[in-house]
């Protein structure tokens, strides 16, 4: 498994304890029913059913040792001790595009608490890399998708 640390806001971090010990517990008794019943209907060569609750049960224990490894390599952030002269990780930013003069907030956070419709974007997405280092009033020059596109931070806060 990957020693890769991860940033989690307590939240975050919550979130994800709870959905590995949901597994851990009403995933695993959920498959080990299904095996039971499966198996209660005759011969395993040939029970498809019994055959798809193994493979499910694989993928279960899986996406446990995934969960595992991510808690056991997470680190909490602590909120209150964000810098707000630039953007940073948990940044709050106001930007707008200098194009369209559309201004959005975003909150930046580990990759795997994004949320674009909570307002959270990866610090490693093109528009979180871009606005990481930047202080208010500058301008990013980021490239995605759609194109190169101009923000100007226009507020930073916790």
């Amino acid at each position: 498994m990957s020693k890769k640390v991860s940033y989690y806001t307590k939240d975050g971090l919550d979130r994800l304890r709870g959905e590995l010990s949901e597994l851990k517990t009403k995933g695993r008794a959920d498959i080990a029913r299904q095996i039971a019943e499966a198996r209660d209907k005759g011969d395993l060569s040939e029970n498809a059913e019994y055959d798809a609750a193994k493979d499910a049960q694989g993928l279960l224990e899986a996406k446990i040792a995934q969960l595992e490894d991510l808690v056991s390599n997470a680190r909490l952030l602590d909120e209150t001790n964000i810098d707000t002269s630039k953007v940073s990780i948990l940044s709050k930013v106001t930007i707008k595009n200098k194009k369209n003069g559309a201004s959005v907030t975003y909150t930046l956070v580990s990759e795997e608490e994004a949320d674009l419709k909570a307002g959270k974007i990866s610090t490693m997405s093109p528009i979180g890399k871009g606005l990481l280092g930047k202080k208010k009033g500058e301008t990013a020059k980021i490239t995605t998708p759609a194109g190169e596109i101009e923000f100007e931070v226009m507020d930073i806060s916790a």
